[in-house]
């Protein structure tokens, strides 16, 4: 069978295992050995090519960006078990009582900070729906704006600085991890803006969806307030910013600064007294899970771009965009486009893990920089949390979400952030300068002349 056929056999091959429902992870291993004998059989490789796929594991092993996720993944996790985001969550809406909507603005303030402590997504929106939704129902908030401020304050976990998303893009992009950080904060941020000024316009132009504001008389002063949510949320976040200070300035190594992370989760549980060994023990367990199933997924994708790249798949690839206009904009408009349909079906890790690593070489030649294209997906794969029916994140708000509550009315909530979502993806495109800084034009030795002195014939003589 010819190379020009194995390629798009074998990915249609991994879609039909997908579409039959077997576990990801196991399916593209199984697909790979498979087409490995067919590439063997058929004489595009030797059988010691596939060796390689142990040195690609080994270095796994050895990468310093790889080893930050169980750390960081540990430290989300112990600073859920203690408490931290409720307490945030009390003193910032006693603090914000005063202004209409105050409790929307304090969720997605909440939902910042425990998406950075958290890392990932799920763990951020089970979180705020436990602890938020509740409270914002009983306030009477209107079902449809409650439920779409949690599910996209949850969602920030997939950006915002220490993100495992941006780590496992910088591997798999092959960009350093604190370009990425730096380069993702501005978007960060302007995506948090975005959410408040929803919140500020549905708050006037929808007043039933906010309740009343409630009787000054009834709040405490206001420096009470702003001393309770100065220590409740001064804590968390300064051990997020130390955790990117220490990596930022190079005191740490992204797997040292994890490791900063955990020892300040863990001081700062047992200065509040609220982390037991019952609830160390949960961190443990569920760290351990999560890393184990993304182990498994990188060694099977992995094995599938090894033998992929054998069977001259980037070629395929690379034939598939030669004919698409516009050049980098055009491949961008595609690649953004078909990620976001892609989402529907596959979650970030298996994108990152089987689709990256196939269109990065791509990207590479047309000249588009990995940074810009790293925190664009990371934006991009943000909306698959988001999307009706399927995104993941309105999955988990339902499983923590009261009865009372339809299903469709968390998909109405969801629609709004979903569009200033794709509405961000489209500005760091037209701008890519909101990720990058602007580049110095390099300097080409082979054109540098130096002038020398003139040549001085009468002091040779003199001499």
């Amino acid at each position: 069978m010819s190379a020009e056929v194995l390629a798009p056999a074998m990915f249609a091959a991994f879609a039909v295992a997908l579409l039959l429902g077997f576990p990801v992870a196991f399916s593209v291993a199984a697909v790979a050995a498979v087409f490995g004998v067919l590439g063997i059989a058929g004489g595009h490789f030797q059988p010691a090519f596939l060796l390689a796929g142990t040195l690609r594991i080994e270095g796994f092993f050895h990468n310093d960006n790889l080893l930050a996720i169980p750390l960081f993944v540990f430290m989300g996790l112990l600073l859920e078990r203690t408490g931290l985001a409720a307490d945030m969550l009390r003193a910032l809406d006693e603090l914000l009582a005063a202004v209409r909507g105050g409790m929307a603005y304090t969720v997605v303030l909440v939902g910042a900070s425990l998406s950075a402590l958290t890392g990932f997504v799920s763990a951020a929106v089970i979180g705020l729906g436990l602890i938020a939704l509740p409270a914002m129902l009983r306030q009477g908030y209107d079902a449809r704006l409650a439920t779409g401020v949690v599910a996209a304050s949850g969602t920030l976990a997939q950006i915002l600085p220490p993100s495992l998303v941006l780590i496992v893009l910088a591997e798999q992009l092959e960009v350093p991890l604190m370009d990425i950080f730096r380069g993702a904060m501005l978007p960060s941020a302007l995506l948090v803006l975005m959410y408040l000024l929803y919140i500020f316009f549905a708050a006037r132009w929808w007043p039933s969806r906010v309740p009343p504001l409630p009787s000054r008389e009834l709040l405490r002063p206001i420096g009470q307030r702003g001393r309770a949510a100065l220590v409740a949320a001064g804590f968390p976040i300064g051990l997020i910013l130390l955790v990117l200070a220490s990596v930022y300035f190079g005191w740490a190594t992204p797997s040292e600064g994890g490791a900063v992370g955990v020892t300040g989760a863990f001081v700062l549980g047992l200065v509040r007294r609220k982390l037991d060994l019952a609830r160390l023990r949960q961190a443990m367990m569920a760290a351990g899970v999560l890393c184990s199933g993304l182990l498994f997924l990188l060694f099977g994708a992995s094995f599938f771009t090894l033998v992929f790249r054998g069977i001259d798949g980037q070629v395929w690839i690379e034939s598939m965009f030669q004919h698409l206009p516009a050049g980098q904009l055009g491949f961008l408009v595609f690649i953004n486009i078909a990620i976001f349909f892609i989402a529907f079906f596959l979650d970030f890790f298996e994108i990152a893990f089987i689709v990256l690593p196939l269109i990065a070489p791509v990207a590479l030649k047309l000249g588009i920089d990995m940074t810009w294209l790293a925190v664009l997906l990371a934006v991009n794969l943000q909306t698959s949390f988001m999307h009706p029916p399927f995104g993941i994140a309105l999955y988990n708000l339902r499983s923590v979400t009261p009865v009372a509550v339809p299903t469709s009315q968390i998909y109405r909530g969801a629609i709004p952030f979903l569009l200033l979502q794709l509405a961000l993806v489209a500005l760091l495109i037209a701008f890519p300068s909101i990720v990058l800084k602007t580049p110095t034009a390099p300097v080409n030795i082979d054109n540098v002349e130096i002038p020398m002195p003139p040549k001085d014939d009468g002091a040779l003589e003199r001499k």
